[in-house]
């Protein structure tokens, strides 16, 4: 127990920990269970040290009320199986429900209450609001640990105010994240490359902006790549573009020439006439998209000189697909950038979110990479340079 040791002795402690159980759900089948898994060894080492362990987590957005399609139970029975124990449920966040479950707790027990965000004051702007919020949940226990990294990045009850009110620490798996984000942006070992993808660029720039005084090369796919090609100057068809982010790609454009970072767009794409799985694929060079496709994918030379790139690297972080991979035609480029991380001799990382998704999608090993984060849009706000509001709170 020495990462929580300014808790002191667990043993009979109610334990709060904030997990990231933002699961995808079909029905009420999980599809993808890696954030629980990832949650596991926390729990787990709180339990086994006499804990009396209480599980607060999201899924989904709802609007502020119980929602039976967010509802947390099916997680709460995941969480049962991996940990190979019973898991109780409290049907409520901080009501009757969860005072019974939680004082029917015996040391080593784990409990889970239900969606967080079911309650409007978790993620309320007014303080006072969530303060108050925070005070019922910090009554349910004796301490906190923060373990779900995929909030870090939000100024929310369960997350940062109720940390001003208990004993707290950092849970094992945000530790493990922070440890592998400063090692991407204090000391990177070189060459490094980072790999950018997904729908948006607009999502990315703040990302683009820090990278281009720290990553050697700068691999740009994905839905977002089309508005630098615009910058470039070329026809992009229907493909997915944000006129009111092509200047602005110009401009990276020219500073990565003058900085001596160099941002590598594809050379060629695949396009079809719609966006539907069984579209026709049709391979061109970036130069000559037909006005009437939608580009889907990076073509195949593409895809292999940045599986090229990326072999060459010692340092290597990826974050957004390199195509619509959920579509098996249009899944090539992501499977090659995955592919050539598994192969990278030095730290590769898979930014969270879609990567995470589109990796176990294709059918690779977690650890087939150096790391894979549970929490996409926090690690792109530390590489970011911004504070997550979750550790600062931490920090005292």
């Amino acid at each position: 127990m020495g990462r929580y040791a300014t808790l002191g002795d667990v043993a009979g402690k109610r334990v709060l920990v904030r997990s990231d159980l933002n699961v995808p759900l079909d029905g009420d089948q999980i599809t993808d269970d890696g954030r629980i898994r990832a949650s596991v060894p926390t729990i787990r080492e709180l339990s086994e040290a006499g804990a009396r362990v209480v599980v607060t987590a999201h899924l989904g957005r709802p609007t502020g009320a119980p929602d039976a399609a967010y509802s947390l139970r099916p997680v709460a029975a995941r969480l049962g199986e991996l940990l190979g124990r019973e898991v109780a449920f409290a049907e409520d966040t901080v009501g009757d429900s969860a005072r019974a479950v939680v004082d029917g707790l015996a040391d080593g027990d784990v409990a889970v209450l239900e969606n967080v965000r079911f309650n409007a004051r978790e993620t309320s702007k007014d303080e006072t609001e969530r303060g108050a919020f925070a005070d019922e949940l910090a009554a349910l226990a004796d301490a906190f640990v923060s373990d779900g990294f995929g909030v870090v990045h939000r100024k929310q009850a369960s997350v940062y105010d109720v940390a001003q009110r208990l004993p707290h620490a950092m849970g094992g798996l945000v530790a493990t994240e922070i440890e592998v984000l400063q090692r991407l942006t204090r000391d990177p070992q070189r060459p490094y490359v980072v790999v950018l993808g997904g729908s948006k660029v607009s999502d990315k720039l703040a990302v683009i902006d820090n990278l281009l005084g720290k990553a050697d090369t700068l691999l740009i796919g994905g839905g977002m790549v089309f508005t630098f090609l615009a910058a470039e100057g070329h026809e992009v068809g229907n493909s997915l573009l944000e006129q009111d982010q092509v200047e602005t790609c110009r401009e990276y454009l020219e500073r990565s020439r003058e900085s001596g970072v160099e941002i590598v767009l594809p050379t060629d794409v695949l396009v079809a006439p719609e966006f539907k799985a069984d579209a026709p694929p049709t391979t061109v060079a970036v130069d000559a998209i037909p006005s009437d496709q939608i580009g889907l994918d990076i073509g195949p030379d593409s895809a292999a000189a940045f599986a090229e790139r990326i072999a060459g690297a010692t340092t290597v972080f990826w974050n957004g697909p390199m195509g619509v991979f959920e579509f098996d035609a249009f899944a090539g480029g992501t499977r090659a950038v995955a592919q050539a991380l598994t192969e990278v001799d030095g730290l590769s990382v898979v930014g969270g979110g879609d990567s995470a998704a589109a990796v176990r999608r294709l059918g690779f090993a977690d650890d087939a990479f150096g790391h894979i984060s549970t929490g996409g849009g926090a690690s792109l706000e530390y590489l970011e340079g911004k504070e997550l509001p979750g550790i600062t709170v931490l920090e005292d």
